[in-house]
């Protein structure tokens, strides 16, 4: 019994440090998009895009726009 709680605990941990890695990364800035929006508008505030483009390629787009 005590060696099936101590791998629980093991697999526990390894999935709750993987849960607490990911959060920051990946789903706080799925739920907090108008502020990345900001500031992204922030960031591009002074750019022309055509001066900086190189030729042939797609020009920016909105990151958060939805298809």
């Amino acid at each position: 019994m005590a060696s099936v709680s101590r791998a629980f605990l093991i697999f526990g941990g390894f999935a709750a440090l993987v849960g607490a890695t990911l959060y920051p990364i990946y789903f706080w800035p799925l739920e907090h998009v108008e502020e990345y929006k900001k500031q992204q508008a922030i960031n591009r505030a002074g750019v022309i895009q055509e001066d900086i483009q190189p030729t042939g390629l797609k020009v920016w787009s909105d990151p958060f726009g939805r298809k």
